[in-house]
């Protein structure tokens, strides 16, 4: 029988003023005198959408009290699909959707500077970060210093200065004791974690080899509307602008390149490859390549292939595979994840029956801490520094040379624009025939 937590609060002292602190940092959270967690959404598209209802999904008392969103018909599209869903508590019976979306007109901001009305709210305990990642470093650096626990989407930034910020910001989250989870789900995914423990305990021996696929079709893409702003145009299609998207090898590769790391314990110190826009090349797919092909160097000089595609109509895949001394891993297909040695042996093979949605596990871990006032989650040096490997990789295919992490990491090229308000201009602009510079191997300078 679980004693009243408000009576427990009371008890122990730990609630002090109106406000319910982190017996570990001081810091507060949960700052009603009831068990609520009360979360702001920072980013309303289909991600932020997706994620707010992974939070209402958790076995604790979670309700989202503030959204933020650059365009007022998406938080209003979001707002109202939170509020149709149907939820349960954590004993399994339904619950009003008021008593978890509450957000009145007053706490639905809506602009540039949204976030930070948001995040600023006392009573918010846990922001989701979800808008296009060329913010991310921003909206983080502003979770951090009003001390809110974080989810935030991969990846982390798009591009070297980003990178940087999330590094600094990261470790005044630790400094903080702040929890921070970043959306690389596979960290919170039975086989891969149950897989690759596995491997990092020698089961194959040590790792000489492997691929790692996004092999994929097309996302969506949004036509340019009269009366469109640039800025407006790019923000409502930013998957295919660099400085909020980071190009596909980012904003989606970046999960298998992860893994790549993950496995080998370490990140490339050079990449190089090719890639380029061989059949999405129309006015509407902006900048961005439709293929990346990599060599990912590490220290100890195995090379791992990366390949990412977005063509329609071609042969599919989205996993990796490694090869070790004693024996390999050809798949992590939840029904394929199966270590074996050279002679055929099985040594390891999962069984996933039981196994949940990592999206939604990673929030039902984050939730629980919050709710026990712990600090167990520290993502984000990895989530900046798997995001810094594919940022790599694109620096490589759009330069062609190969590139070193050492010198990457300080590359002072920044993409992001030196104004934001509807009426400025991004620092990429179309020409005169509607088409937009795209990189060309030999001549485009990345660092």
């Amino acid at each position: 029988m679980e004693q009243n937590r408000r009576d427990f609060l009371k008890a122990s002292g730990l609630f002090a003023g109106g406000a319910l602190l982190n017996p570990i940092t001081g810091y507060g959270f949960n700052s009603a005198v009831d068990d609520t967690i009360r979360v702001a959404l920072i980013g309303c598209g289909g991600r932020g959408g997706g994620a707010a209802g992974q939070a209402l999904s958790t076995n604790q008392n979670v309700q989202i009290v503030a959204m933020a969103d650059a365009f007022k018909d998406r938080l209003d599209q979001t707002y109202n699909n939170l509020i149709a869903k149907k939820y349960k508590n954590a004993a399994g019976a339904p619950v009003d959707s008021s008593t978890k979306v509450n957000v009145p007109e007053d706490r639905k901001f809506v602009g540039f500077d949204a976030y930070k009305k948001a995040i600023a709210l006392k009573d918010v305990d846990v922001v989701i970060l979800a808008t296009p990642p060329g913010f991310r470093p921003w909206h983080f650096e502003e979770a951090v210093k009003n001390n809110k626990q974080i989810f935030m989407e991969k990846p982390v930034a798009t591009d070297a200065p980003g990178i940087r910020k999330v590094l600094e910001v990261a470790e005044e989250a630790k400094r903080k004791k702040l929890n921070v989870v970043v959306g690389l789900q596979r960290h919170y995914q039975n086989n891969y974690l149950q897989a690759i423990k596995r491997i990092q305990d020698g089961a194959i021996g040590d790792i000489v080899g492997g691929q790692v696929y996004w092999v994929g079709s097309s996302p969506w893409m949004k036509e340019r509307q009269p009366n469109q702003t640039e800025m407006e145009y790019q923000m409502r299609n930013w998957y295919y602008f660099n400085w909020l998207c980071g190009d596909h090898i980012s904003e989606q590769h970046v999960h298998n390149i992860d893994v790549a790391n993950w496995v080998k314990g370490s990140y490339p110190v050079q990449i190089q490859g090719t890639g380029g826009r061989e059949v999405r090349t129309g006015k509407a797919y902006g900048e961005i390549f439709d293929h990346h092909t990599l060599d990912l160097v590490y220290a100890d000089g195995t090379t791992i292939s990366s390949q990412c595609r977005q063509f329609e109509g071609t042969w599919q895949k989205v996993d990796e595979a490694f090869v070790g001394t004693k024996g390999r891993i050809d798949s992590f297909e939840p029904k394929r994840t199966v270590l074996k040695d050279y002679k055929g042996g099985v040594l390891y093979q999962h069984d996933g029956k039981n196994d949940k949605d990592p999206y939604q596990v990673e929030h039902d871990q984050l939730f629980a801490a919050v709710a026990k006032g712990e600090y167990k989650f520290a993502d984000a040096e990895n989530g900046a520094k798997s995001t810094m490997t594919a940022i790599m990789g694109r620096m490589a295919t759009y330069s062609g040379k190969m590139i070193k992490w050492d010198e990457a990491i300080k590359s002072e090229i920044n993409l992001f624009p030196d104004k934001l308000a509807w009426d400025a201009n991004p620092k990429l602009m179309p020409g005169p025939d509607g088409l937009y510079p795209v990189a060309v191997p030999g001549k485009t300078i990345v660092i």
